[in-house]
Parts: C-alpha cells; sequence; structure tokens
C-alpha cells in the first residue's frame, strides 16, 4: 500500500493519497485547490487517480475536489447526507471501496457537520485491525471538530454535538486501539480549540489521551466542546458555501504580474487593497499608506481572511520571490482576486515618500509607559480561550476575527495598542486599523509573553 500524508502548516490542514501497489488505483482524500502535487507523486509512483473522497464541506480552505476531477477523470465522493450542487457519488455508512488489496470503508461520523464520514483503511481486505482511519474533522489529536459552525444556518450546535458524542465515543472509539488516527487537521487550525502538533495517534491512544474520547453522558460531552471556541475567520461561511458549488476551475497556469505604476493607481482607485506579506518589522519600518500586514512565515491566509473580505481584489507586496505563493496562499482559501504585485517597494517609497507610512511596535515596557495615559486603548486580540494564560487588567477584549465588526468600540481619536500572544495578529490588527483611519495605532513586540515576563 502507498499512504501518502499531504501537510500544510500554513492552514494547519492534512489530505491524503492511498494507492494500491498491485493495481495502481488510487484515491485522494481532502485534497487542496493546488493539486499538482497529487498528480506528480501518483505519476511517479504508478498510481492512477480514480476517485477523491471529501470528508464534509470543509469551511477553512477551498478543496481541490473539482481541480482533481478535471484533471484525471476521477469520481467525488460524499456522505450519503451530503447535497452538492457538483456530481457526487453519495459514500453510504459501512460501504466498501475496493482498489485491490487495500479497502476502503466508509463510517458515517456526523457532528462537525451533518455529512460529516471517516474513512476506515485496510492495507488488506481480511486485517482484523485497519491500518488506519481518517477521521477529517470529527476526531482531531487532542481534541475533535467544533460543532457550532453551522448555527447561522438553521443547525443548533447542540443538535451536532450530540450527533458527535456518538460519532465519537461509540462509533471512532470502537475501532481497535492498534488504529492509527489522521485527521484533518492539526495545532493552530480553528476548526477545533486544543488540537495537538501531532499530527497522527492511535484510537488507544486517543482513548486515554483526548479528553473528548473519554467516556461522558451526552450532556457533559456537549458542554465540554461547545465551552471556549475561537472566533471563526469570517471567510469560513464564504469557503463552506463555494465548497457545495460546481465552482469554476482553478487554472494551474494562472500568474500574479507585476504592476508598474500606472496598473497600481487603477488598482487602488478601483478599490483593490495592498496585502503587505512582508515581515511586520519591515512593514513597521516603511510601506504603502492604507496596507495591511499579514506576515508570510506565519497563519497567512487564516489571518487575511479575517480581515478581507474573498470578492475584494488585493494586490501583493512581499519579499522577491514570495509574490506567487503569497497569493497561492491567500487562492488556498478562495481569495481569487490577486490584480498583481508591486515588485519593489522599497523603490516605490524612494521614489514617492509622500505614501509612506509607519507603524509603532513597542515593547512590553514601552506599553506600560503608555498605559499611564488613561486616554490610551488597550486592545487584546488573542482568542477566548487564550485568556486562562493571564490578561492585562483594563483591556479591551476583541478577538481578530471580530475587529473589522467590532472596531466601532475604539474611538479613533484616541490612541490604541493592540497585543496578541507573541506579536504576529497584533501587527495584522494594528495595520488593518490604520488602513481604517485610525492614526495612532502600535502594536507590542512579542506580545502577551513579553507582557508576562514585565509584569512578573
Amino acid at each position: 500500500m502507498i499512504f501518502t500524508q499531504y501537510y500544510l502548516d500554513c492552514l494547519s490542514q492534512a489530505s491524503y493519497l492511498i494507492g494500491d501497489e498491485t493495481t495502481g488505483r488510487a484515491v485522494v482524500v481532502d485534497p487542496r485547490r493546488d493539486v499538482e502535487e497529487y498528480l506528480a507523486d501518483a505519476q511517479e509512483q504508478g498510481l492512477t487517480i480514480e476517485g477523491v473522497i471529501l470528508t464534509h464541506f470543509h469551511a477553512d480552505f477551498v478543496s481541490g475536489h473539482l481541480e482533481l476531477a478535471r484533471a484525471t477523470g476521477a469520481w467525488i465522493g460524499m456522505g450519503d447526507a451530503a447535497d452538492p450542487e457538483f456530481t457526487a457519488q453519495p459514500l453510504q455508512d459501512g460501504e466498501r471501496i475496493d482498489l485491490g488489496e487495500v479497502v476502503l470503508e466508509i463510517m458515517s461520523t456526523p457532528g462537525h457537520t451533518p455529512e460529516s464520514i471517516s474513512v476506515i483503511v485496510h492495507e488488506h481486505p481480511d486485517d482484523a485491525v485497519p491500518h488506519s482511519v481518517l477521521t477529517g474533522d470529527c476526531l482531531f489529536i487532542g481534541d475533535v471538530g467544533r460543532p457550532d459552525l453551522l448555527a447561522s444556518v438553521g443547525v443548533s450546535q447542540e443538535e451536532l454535538a450530540a450527533m458527535l458524542h456518538d460519532s465519537v465515543q461509540n462509533k471512532l472509539m470502537s475501532l481497535p486501539d492498534e488504529t492509527k488516527v489522521f485527521p484533518a487537521h492539526g495545532a493552530g487550525s480553528a476548526c477545533g480549540k486544543n488540537l495537538s502538533t501531532e499530527k497522527s495517534s492511535t484510537i488507544g491512544n486517543q482513548r486515554m489521551m483526548n479528553y473528548a474520547a473519554v467516556p461522558m453522558p451526552q450532556e457533559k460531552f456537549i458542554a465540554l466542546v461547545t465551552e471556549g471556541q475561537p472566533t471563526a475567520p469570517a471567510y469560513f461561511s464564504h469557503d463552506a458555501r463555494i465548497n457545495k458549488e460546481n465552482r469554476p476551475v482553478r487554472d494551474p497556469g494562472a500568474t500574479v504580474p507585476a504592476l508598474d505604476e500606472e496598473a497600481l493607481q487603477q488598482a487602488v482607485a478601483d478599490g483593490a487593497i495592498i496585502l503587505d506579506t512582508r515581515d511586520p518589522m519591515d512593514f513597521a519600518a516603511g510601506h504603502l499608506a492604507g496596507s495591511i500586514n499579514v506576515g508570510f512565515s506565519g497563519r497567512l491566509a487564516e489571518t487575511a481572511g479575517m480581515l478581507l473580505s474573498p470578492d475584494q481584489p488585493f494586490i501583493i507586496v512581499a519579499d522577491p520571490g514570495e509574490e506567487h505563493a503569497s497569493a497561492t496562499r491567500m487562492m488556498r482559501i478562495g481569495f481569487d482576486n490577486c490584480v498583481g504585485h508591486l515588485p519593489d517597494v522599497a523603490g516605490h517609497l524612494t521614489e514617492h515618500p509622500h505614501r509612506a507610512r509607519r507603524l509603532s511596535r513597542l515593547t512590553a515596557s514601552e506599553m506600560f509607559t503608555a498605559l499611564e495615559n488613561d486616554q490610551v486603548q488597550l486592545v487584546d486580540v488573542r482568542n477566548a480561550g487564550e485568556l486562562d494564560n493571564g490578561r492585562v487588567e483594563g483591556a479591551h477584549h476583541i478577538p481578530l476575527a471580530q475587529l473589522t465588526k467590532r472596531c466601532a468600540e475604539l474611538d479613533p481619536a484616541r490612541p490604541v495598542v493592540l497585543h496578541c500572544a507573541g506579536g504576529y495578529r497584533s501587527a495584522a490588527g494594528a495595520s488593518w486599523l490604520m488602513s481604517r483611519g485610525f492614526t495612532d495605532v502600535s502594536d507590542v513586540l512579542g506580545g502577551y509573553g513579553a507582557i508576562d515576563l514585565i509584569a512578573v
């Protein structure tokens, strides 16, 4: 058997290629939208991708099922509770997909979403213990999928949490302890609240170590899994919707053109936002007025998706060589309106100094000095669960994912200082506030980690 896990650190997203070496038949589970790597690996290993399985309608990225189907002619399969606009095979609980010696077995595991399934992988048809189970967003390492993302479309989080209880405790935990667990996400994903940095585990390990896999009454389970979930980025509803649609297929040959002065000014006049993916320190030293900074080295797409709208055209400013990769990361979450990139921002700012702006970044000590002025508004942009690590007295808590909707709670005429856990999200939030007309904005270097050291 050929079994390959593909993991995107920037989205904490995992997909899988499973192939039978005797027949050359293969299936890809939960592919991302840039599918070239699956195609190259399948060709290199003599595999034919015959099917694409989606464990559910993903909300945090745009799935690559349509791209793979176009490239290979593969069928698309989803749980039989799904109702997509594209052609898909309904996969029923207990259904087996024969690739040769390798057999895939479908297990209906609703809870994160109503149509969620898991895929049990049997290396040989008569093996007493399955090789593994691909659990999608039902069971993570150390956590389970959040049940609240569909509350806005008429399915309550309590109803889904009850389904999740049965899926995790009665179905997945019925598998042998030796069965390996491969989820669709890892640490950092907003699809759960306590995901491990480990990318795989076993049913036995999760039975002992995962708080949600410990036997408990349904009522207690519902209370545990619905409490303390991070604010979902605004783009999640967009991605969940377009993953159901028969949307346009991505062009693998698409490029990110360099913009000259005329094209730049025209794009800005037409409403394009400048997304600067350089390091926050470089951005702070000098950037184009109105730019939003989300550094390439962090969770670029997810963070930008909290601050930008999917239908908004944008211009990339990036370090040399990262322009295309920045646009690709945005494309993975369905932000397809990249107009182009500005090839030499330093030269541009030298030539047009009136367009240059700086962002104030304070040390933790400087932050405490600034707070001696009672006009300063301190904003904590961490998620609710992070507040358990401590907080600054008097800080106004607005998670970054809520900043665009709650910025009216802040007075633009007064100084604003933002902090997060380490400085990445606060830099993004500060740049967004500046782009909205706030004139005295700073963020804290090192975030709460640095603040806590000073406070102690």
